[in-house]
């Protein structure tokens, strides 16, 4: 009796002796992405997935033992709310983006810690944005940032164009301008007026004795605004002779360097070696002017006044310790923040227009 033959379990590579067949192959099960889901949390916690999203979305709501069990849940399964998903459910992002004129100068960093910790404390995350002083690239943020439906934008210190101000109003969304003081807001406004900071230090220079200013400025439009006021009170003050030309300034591409201080100063002395004091429109480029006066064997304050702007934490260690007007970051992004949040959560702004003012520093350089 012959033994049947061991049928083989080699699969015949394409074209090797393969009978030709009209079955559609057959279809591998589509293999799922991996990523732990409501679902898998409410197992694991053993609640419903109504429960869970209670959780996640108002905590406050729900009895501090099941949040308790459910964010253990969520810790060890390493869940991750899907914020796409949510926000297309909520018709919230819980998103507030943030236009900022550059990432790269200390100046913004204050107000921009104080407005992350404001807002992530009520549950919502920030999106920064950079403009670069330019009008062109600040159009193109907001136009990105519009399409990504933000709960809410702060501005810092831009420039808005009029489409700019009419897409904005369009989006009907909070809206904060900052870092400045404008007569039509597009909606909020928490900020200061640069012309009466420029006319501060003007009348504080006179009353020091000083008579040849110079400045030295990023082409910045605000710091601009400053320095316009600062020499319309300039001559009203006798700091700036009535019929004398204007200070000499040397104009710096934004945001100013050390270097370019350094640079502003070499380049004013030049021009008019009797200079007496130095505007600056930031305080490192006040640090940057100090260095050169040094290197030069100029005495500050003795034969040099400088003043910085913006009092930033190094202001008070430089040689001699810089004079510079203080601008309170951390008032106008912890209000910025309020504001935005009082508006999504339905309660009344009570101070939608806000002046957080400045402080003119008085130290040991001028």
């Amino acid at each position: 009796m012959s033994a049947t033959p061991k049928r083989s379990t080699r699969r015949a590579p394409a074209g090797e002796n393969a009978a030709p067949s009209d079955a559609p192959p057959a279809r591998r099960p589509r293999r799922g992405s991996g990523r732990v889901t409501l679902a898998d949390v409410a197992r694991v916690a053993g609640m419903s997935m109504h429960t869970v999203s209670r959780v996640l979305n108002t905590p406050d709501n729900v009895p501090e033992r099941t949040v308790r069990i459910i964010r253990d849940a969520i810790a060890q399964t390493g869940y991750v709310p899907d914020l796409i998903a949510g926000s297309l459910a909520s018709g919230r992002s819980r998103l507030v983006a943030v236009v900022v004129p550059t990432l790269g100068s200390p100046v913004f960093l204050e107000a921009l810690q104080a407005l992350s910790h404001h807002l992530s404390d009520r549950g919502y995350q920030m999106m920064l944005a950079e403009s670069g002083y330019d009008a062109d690239k600040e159009a193109a943020a907001l136009q990105a940032i519009l399409g990504r439906r933000p709960d809410g934008i702060v501005l810092m210190r831009t420039v808005l164009t009029e489409a700019a101000r009419v897409q904005l109003r369009a989006a009907r969304i909070p809206v904060v301008e900052a870092w400045d003081w404008i007569a039509d807001p597009v909606d909020m406004l928490i900020g200061f007026s640069h012309e009466a900071a420029g006319a501060c230090v003007a009348r504080f220079l006179a009353e020091t004795g000083r008579r040849r200013p110079a400045i030295v400025a990023g082409d910045d439009p605000r710091a601009g605004r400053r320095l316009r006021s600062f020499i319309a009170a300039g001559r009203e003050c006798g700091l700036i002779a009535a019929q004398a030309p204007e200070p000499p300034i040397a104009l710096l591409r934004a945001p100013a360097t050390m270097g370019g201080g350094r640079r502003g100063l070499a380049d004013l002395l030049a021009r008019d070696p009797a200079v007496d004091a130095v505007v600056c429109s930031t305080d490192m480029i006040a640090m940057g002017v100090l260095l050169e006066a040094a290197a030069r064997g100029r005495s500050v304050p003795r034969d040099l006044a400088v003043v910085g702007f913006g009092d930033q934490a190094y202001a008070m260690s430089t040689t001699p310790p810089l004079t510079t007007v203080r601008i309170d970051g951390s008032a106008i992004g912890a209000r910025a923040a309020q504001c935005i949040v009082d508006r999504l959560e339905g309660r009344l702004v009570d101070a939608p227009i806000v002046d957080v003012g400045f402080t003119l520093m008085r130290r040991e350089s001028a």
